[in-house]
């Protein structure tokens, strides 16, 4: 074989390993699953597969392994800010369980719930929880769209804001109209609120709430306001939690310090509480290791990416697939098609946050449109949809934690569904899509 380590490499020749990546995502994680009847297969597996592949591929190539190692670690190195993000993340919900602060936003948060339809009242926390978890600098996936677009974590917040924000309005006035409806459901009132009732006793046998176990969040939103390290304001937010452990609860020190290794557990319960509720098992969570495949995922696509680095193959690939965008609003669109269709078909919004943001952050500069219209589409066609798939893993968690199927709750998911609306509509009009069409023609003066 030829050897490109000084050469241009051609599009056919470029395109090979990403063409093997997305065929084995999509073997692994939708055709293996939903045709053979297996179970989909690690996406951590596949990413290292496709890594290795690659590597053997440039050494085929005439590329010198350390030349290709140099790539990896290089890349890699970009991925560090988020993964210390990811563990702050996973130390402050450990944190913040065992110090009775979640425990006690969930007692006062079911404290007013009646019967209701189990497919509309799921759709309204499905919603509002994806609506929290775009607009928290404390996401994982937020952290990680902003990231893979190299755009800064509150521009990237804020720009969601004029896609989610209406969103959420539309859902609420709808949610508003369809509570009448929604008391008349067809419903055993008396098992749910004898549910609810059994999760409220043993929360408040369990844990031991008060107003000053709300300074960690008071943190949180401090440091969120004044653009703090996001790094250290969770840090900050879970050592006070920690605190506050001490203080109120009645865990042990190895129970506390536990909590944020490993997570908190039911277990670290005294046995002279009888828990008769199965929802306080959602407590088990938190810890340095709660977002590991987050961390895991990272480190591998960017070594992946990095790999891809080394002979340019994702501009060379993007340069001939995307000739056919010409315009501001068609590139817009294709993003979010783009992040629609591969995270419906990975399943991992992980993996296509980096892909696809590596993918058009070029084609992007090129068409004079910010970095924070990317990082937004990343979001608005991907986190936001991902909870009504029933095969990913949001849609999965959704329906075991609330007891109904995506299915069921995807209709009624106004927020998710208003918002991929208007994030088309707005890359089609060109409506807060942030674009510099001046910009554009200073430069092509310049090149002329």
């Amino acid at each position: 074989m030829s050897d490109f380590q000084n050469k241009e490499v051609p599009f056919r020749i470029a395109f090979v390993p990403i063409g093997f990546f997305f065929l084995l995502l999509l073997y692994g994680l939708f055709l293996h699953p939903v045709f053979f009847g297996g179970d989909r297969l690690p996406v951590e597996v596949l990413v290292l597969l496709a890594l290795f592949s690659n590597c053997l591929y440039l050494l085929y190539l005439g590329f010198d392994w350390k030349v290709i190692e140099q790539g990896i670690v290089k890349k890699i190195g970009e991925s560090i800010p988020v993964v210390l993000i990811l563990l702050a993340v996973g130390v402050l919900i450990g944190s913040w369980i065992v110090s009775g602060i979640i425990p006690m936003l969930i007692y006062y948060g079911i404290s007013q719930i009646y019967g209701a339809d189990l497919g509309i009242t799921a759709a309204a926390i499905v919603g509002g929880s994806f609506f929290g978890d775009k607009m928290s600098p404390l996401s994982d996936t937020t952290n990680i769209a902003a990231l893979a677009t190299d755009v800064p974590l509150m521009d990237h917040i804020r720009s969601m804001m004029y896609t989610t924000g209406p969103a959420a309005i539309i859902a609420a006035i709808i949610y508003i109209f369809l509570s009448p409806a929604m008391q008349g459901a067809a419903l055993d009132t008396s098992v749910t609120l004898a549910g609810v009732t059994e999760t409220m006793t043993d929360l408040k046998a369990i844990f031991n709430f008060n107003i000053i176990l709300l300074l960690p969040l008071a943190v949180v939103i401090w440091g969120s306001v004044t653009q703090k390290s996001i790094f250290l304001t969770l840090l900050a937010a879970s050592w006070l939690a920690m605190l506050l452990a001490f203080v109120f609860q009645d865990f042990s020190i190895n129970h506390i310090f536990d909590s944020f290794n490993k997570g908190f557990s039911i277990d670290m319960v005294s046995p002279d509480i009888n828990i008769q509720s199965d929802v306080v098992s959602i407590l088990n969570r938190g810890g340095l290791y709660n977002l590991i495949e987050g961390v895991v995922i990272s480190i591998l696509i960017f070594a992946f990416i990095g790999t891809l680095g080394v002979m340019n193959a994702i501009e060379i690939s993007i340069a001939r697939l995307m000739s056919i965008l010409r315009t501001q609003s068609q590139t817009i669109i294709a993003s979010l098609v783009a992040v629609l269709i591969t995270n419906l078909t990975t399943s991992n919004i992980y993996a296509t946050s980096f892909i696809v943001g590596e993918a058009f952050k070029k084609k992007y500069d090129q068409m004079g449109i910010a970095r924070k219209v990317l990082s937004r589409s990343l979001e608005d066609a991907g986190t936001m949809m991902e909870n009504l798939a029933p095969w990913t893993p949001s849609g999965i968690f959704m329906a075991g934690a609330l007891g109904v199927s995506s299915l069921e709750y995807a209709p009624w998911q106004f927020m998710s569904l208003a918002n991929i609306v208007i994030a088309f509509f707005f890359a089609a009009t060109g409506i807060a899509c942030f674009t510099n069409t001046q910009k554009l023609k200073d430069e092509e003066e310049v090149a002329l």
